[in-house]
């Protein structure tokens, strides 16, 4: 198996690391502290990093400052949803359910969805994505 990196960028300068291989360590409070000290989070309502990226899964830290909303949109895949800090409100369009710490949600491909940010939150987004033939 090929290892996948990504490479560090002007705006993301510690931004090198392992996106695939056969074993990949996750350091998920780094990450945290990571995008928190970042100029998107410092200027925007939000910010994000891929921690794993591979045929079949992709893992995406996201942190939202308090109410920021992620506009309804769908998946292409099955996702997981779990807040790791914070408070948020995920919606379908026929429910909603408030979501703290050590709480999560799996959801079906396709089923539009928003997420909105009741207070600062740090969550950990899994998607199913395609397989390669």
């Amino acid at each position: 198996m090929e290892t996948k990196n990504n490479d560090a960028t002007a705006q993301r300068p510690q931004g090198a690391r392992v996106l695939d291989a056969p074993l990949v360590g996750i350091n998920i409070t780094e990450f945290m502290k990571q995008i928190k000290t970042e100029t998107a989070w410092e200027t925007s309502d939000r910010n994000a990093i891929s921690v794993y990226k591979t045929n079949g899964m992709r893992i995406v830290l996201i942190a939202l400052h308090k109410d920021a909303v992620l506009k309804k949109h769908t998946a292409g895949g099955i996702i997981s949803v779990q807040v790791l800090e914070g408070e948020i409100n995920f919606s379908t369009d026929d429910e909603s359910i408030v979501l703290s710490l050590g709480n999560m949600i799996a959801l079906h491909k396709g089923l539009p969805h928003s997420v909105h940010a009741i207070k600062e939150s740090v969550f950990l987004l899994t998607l199913t994505t395609s397989l390669d033939k």
